[in-house]
């Protein structure tokens, strides 16, 4: 499976935040339905973050259409949700979205009622510095 454009930048900013990245993917089977998420971290130091286990997938937006992105994001999104309430029932699933585009697209009143309409979670990133800039839980 082909990796989003960011997902190198992903990987570095999540490393930089005190995330240890355990899988590259991660793999999600259940029956023989299989999923890959772009990564499962726990933090470096897990006094830290309260022994939190997350899951992203990375989108970039860079294709033509940023709503057919998102819809696409979003349908993705609600698949791997569902998949690790079964799996992986206690890790956290988040999509990763740069930050030009969350200001650009995802602030807007009808996106974000989408993503609260699936429980997403997000985590943003600046994928020039490598960074994450926030987590919106």
């Amino acid at each position: 499976m082909a990796k989003d454009f960011y997902h190198q930048n992903v990987r570095q900013a999540l490393e930089k935040d005190g995330w240890l990245i355990t899988h590259d993917p991660y793999p999600v089977k259940i029956d023989d339905v299989g999923y890959e998420i772009d990564f499962a971290a726990e933090p470096l130091i897990a006094a830290e973050k309260d022994e939190l286990k997350i899951a992203i997938e990375v989108k970039s937006f860079v294709g033509p259409s940023t709503i057919n992105e998102f819809h696409r994001a979003v349908g993705q999104f609600n698949d791997y949700f569902v998949a690790l309430e079964t799996f992986d029932p206690k890790r956290i699933l988040f999509l990763a979205i740069p930050d030009d585009v969350w200001e650009r697209f995802f602030l807007k009143p009808v996106i974000q009622k989408s993503l609260e309409r699936v429980s997403a979670k997000i985590v943003i990133f600046d994928p020039i510095q490598n960074t994450i800039v926030k987590w919106i839980k």
